[in-house]
C-alpha cells in the first residue's frame, strides 16, 4: 500500500469531536502515515487541546501559530505561550501564519506586523513555517523576501499564481496543494502543479474544509488526501504510487529532524503502518 502524508489538517477542529478516533483510523487504514495537524487560533485558541490529540496518536504532529484572521488577538502573552508549547517534540512547525485580504477579519496593517513578528519568532525557535496567503500575493512575497534565504516551510493550500509559486520555491519554500486541485475550475492551478519542481510539492486536505471531488459538500478528512494525490498523478502523467512516494519524501526532507524515527522510516521506505 502507498504511504501518504496529509501536510495540513485541522483534526483538532470541533467538527471531529464526535468521531475523531474513527476518522483517524480510516486514514491510517487508507495509508495516511503522517498528519500535520494545525492548531486553531482565535479568542479561545485550541493549542493545548491540539497538543493532547497529537500526544495521543502516533503519526500526528502539530503546528502552532496565530492565523491572520486572529492577528488582532496576538499579544506578548500569546507569543510566550506559543514559545513554551512549541518546545514539545510533537510540535514541528509554526503556523498557520500569513495574510488574508479576502475576509479582513483583522486589519491589514495588524496582519502584516503579526506575520512579520511570527516569521522572526519561528526562525528563532528553528521551526519551519506554514503560510496562509489569500488575495495578498504582493505583500506576502514582500514580507517573505525580508527574511531572505533563511526560509524553511510551505505555502499551504496554494491557489496563487505561477509567479508566486516560482518565487516561493526560489526562497526555499514547498508548495502544498489541497482538494481545490480537483475542482472543475482548477485548470490553471493544475498547470502550476505540473510545472513546479516535483521535489518541492506537498499534498494536504485542510480538513474539515475543502473536501475534494468526489466528496465536495461533505466534511473533509485526512483519508481524502488520496484524491489530491490522484489528481496530481493525472497532472504528472504518473501513477498514484509515484506521487505518494515523492510527496512523502518531500515532507520527510522538510521535517526529517523533527519526526519520530519510526515515522521517518515509514516515509522513507513506504513501510507498512
Amino acid at each position: 500500500m502507498s504511504v501518504f502524508v496529509d501536510a495540513h489538517a485541522h483534526v483538532n477542529a470541533p467538527e471531529f469531536d464526535a468521531d475523531r478516533y474513527a476518522v483517524l483510523a480510516r486514514a491510517r487504514a487508507g495509508g495516511v502515515a503522517v498528519i500535520l495537524d494545525v492548531a486553531l487560533s482565535g479568542p479561545e485558541p485550541m493549542f493545548e487541546r491540539a497538543l493532547a490529540i497529537a500526544e495521543a496518536h502516533e503519526g500526528i504532529y502539530l503546528a502552532l501559530g496565530v492565523h491572520p484572521h486572529d492577528a488582532k488577538t496576538y499579544t506578548a502573552e500569546v507569543e510566550e505561550r506559543l514559545l513554551e508549547l512549541s518546545a514539545h517534540p510533537k510540535v514541528i512547525a509554526w503556523g498557520e501564519i500569513g495574510l488574508d485580504y479576502h475576509y479582513d477579519h483583522s486589519p491589514r496593517e495588524v496582519q502584516r506586523e503579526v506575520f512579520r513578528r511570527q516569521l522572526q519568532v519561528a526562525e528563532r525557535r528553528g521551526l519551519p513555517i506554514i503560510i496562509h496567503s489569500r488575495e495578498a500575493e504582493a505583500d506576502t512575497l514582500a514580507l517573505l523576501q525580508e527574511r531572505g534565504s533563511r526560509l524553511r516551510g510551505l505555502m499551504h493550500c496554494f491557489t496563487g499564481s505561477r509567479e508566486l509559486a516560482r518565487r516561493c520555491v526560489e526562497l526555499g519554500l514547498y508548495i502544498s496543494f489541497s482538494g481545490i486541485l480537483t475542482f472543475r475550475n482548477a485548470s490553471a492551478l493544475v498547470e502550476v502543479a505540473r510545472d513546479l519542481p516535483r521535489e518541492r510539492i506537498l499534498i494536504e486536505t485542510d480538513c474539515p474544509y475543502l473536501a475534494p471531488v468526489p466528496y465536495r459538500g461533505k466534511r473533509n478528512e485526512p483519508l481524502f488526501v488520496r484524491e489530491v494525490a490522484r489528481r496530481l498523478a493525472d497532472a504528472w502523467g504518473e501513477s498514484l504510487e509515484v506521487v505518494a512516494r515523492q510527496t512523502a519524501e518531500n515532507f520527510l526532507t522538510l521535517f526529517a529532524d523533527r519526526l519520530a524515527p519510526r515515522d521517518a522510516r515509514r516515509l522513507r521506505d513506504g513501510g507498512a503502518l
